[in-house]
């Protein structure tokens, strides 16, 4: 009997191929700028509906990307302010 595969790190429940063996981008601002393309290319109804779905996905697992690195710097500055999150003040 042939052994079930794990998911790919970023992998989508019902993702297509395509959107989840890209590679996500190395830096936080790097996946917001590509986020912020693939929004605008979504909301302008120029595409059709595979890659709305396709793009749909990436979207999804840029996002997830964006969350984990901000929580692990959330987690950072906890741990810089011995565990307690303080206010911002800019």
């Amino acid at each position: 009997m042939p052994k079930a595969s794990s998911p790919a790190p970023h992998a989508i429940p019902g993702a297509t191929p395509q959107a989840t063996t890209q590679a996500l981008p190395g830096t936080f601002e790097e996946a917001m700028a590509e986020l912020e393309q693939m929004v605008a290319r979504l909301e302008s109804g120029d595409l059709p509906l595979d890659q709305l779905l396709t793009h749909y996905q990436r979207g999804a697992a840029l996002l997830q990307q964006c969350r984990e690195k901000l929580q692990a710097v959330e987690d950072q500055i906890k741990v810089l302010d011995d565990g307690v999150l303080k206010p911002w003040k800019p």
